[in-house]
């Protein structure tokens, strides 16, 4: 039988965790998470960690291991994870990658561009620009300094802008230069599976799940992080908007509300991207005994 990682994904709120340890349990193997958030320790309730039965049922890795104080990005988790996929494969035939953060699977199944460490005084300097001359100033300067990039970014995000424009001044290089598109091979069959189902379902399990968050003590979990809350790891749905509470910006309810349409606006992305994987193949929550009769076809 050939190593084969499998990647079950879709959109957040469909009920990966579960039909993830289904699957890790009928093929006794581990689950890597490809979560970005859930590897952080202070971040439970608000990234839907696994319960603690759950991670008991199946080994799990990537799954509160770091601090949200340390610099971690794709980068890092694909060095990390390909040493931990690389060592498990030793004693295993079938591994299974359990997660929706769009740029670490990738990072594991095409591999991403190396990049230099950014430089903290450059982002705070472009932070602060941000702040007194607005989002306008860091478009125009990096439609300047890298015009190719500027014309494929999402211009609404400052993250991404202000992450190629540390780059660009940092090495004096366009931030495009350092992205090849190259897909790397992996020395292993990887299958991909994403769960969907009905927008109408899926946004009322997304509202559901929110809710229960909060039932669950999101709110002082936020609290807890809220004087770290300018680090890049905090940048995330269901703490920023407790943050802006917090701020007296808005209101307590508005807070839940704008938690709930931007956990359904994320959604809604991740599904676009995995459907533009033709690699993909689609199956709904409750399937999950005809996704292991599809693994078992595939890896014969």
């Amino acid at each position: 039988m050939p190593k084969t990682l499998v990647v079950l994904t879709g959109p957040t709120g469909i009920g990966k965790t579960s039909v993830g340890i289904k699957i890790a349990q009928h093929f006794n193997t581990e689950i890597i998470s490809s979560d970005s958030r859930q590897i952080f320790k202070e971040l439970r309730i608000g990234t839907a960690v696994p319960e603690d039965e759950e991670l008991n049922a199946v080994k799990h890795h990537f799954i509160q291991t770091h601090s949200i104080n340390e610099n971690y990005n794709a980068s890092r988790y694909e060095t990390e994870a390909l040493q931990l996929i690389d060592t498990l494969f030793q004693k295993k035939d079938l591994l299974l990658m359990v997660g929706g953060s769009m740029l670490y699977i990738d990072a594991i199944c095409k591999g991403i561009d190396t990049m230099p460490d950014a430089d903290p005084e450059i982002r705070a300097s472009l932070k602060k620009q941000a702040e007194d001359f607005g989002l306008e100033s860091l478009r125009r300067q990096l439609k300047t300094l890298d015009p190719e990039y500027y014309k494929t970014v999402d211009l609404k995000n400052p993250n991404r802008i202000i992450h190629a424009l540390e780059i660009s001044i940092q090495t004096g290089k366009p931030y495009s230069s350092f992205r090849s598109n190259q897909n790397k091979e992996r020395p292993f069959s990887i299958l991909k599976i994403a769960l969907n189902c009905d927008r109408e379902i899926l946004h009322k399990r997304i509202n559901l799940r929110v809710d229960k968050m909060i039932e669950a003590g999101l709110e002082a979990e936020a609290r807890n992080v809220y004087p770290q809350k300018e680090l890049n790891s905090l940048n995330t749905v269901g703490y920023r908007e407790l943050f802006a509470w917090f701020d007296g910006e808005i209101t307590r309810e508005k807070a839940v509300e704008l938690i709930k349409r931007n956990s359904r606006r994320y959604a809604r992305k991740q599904i676009t991207w995995f459907r533009k994987d033709e690699k993909v193949t689609w199956f709904e929550p409750g399937e999950g005994d005809e996704i292991i009769r599809f693994i078992e076809a595939q890896i014969k």
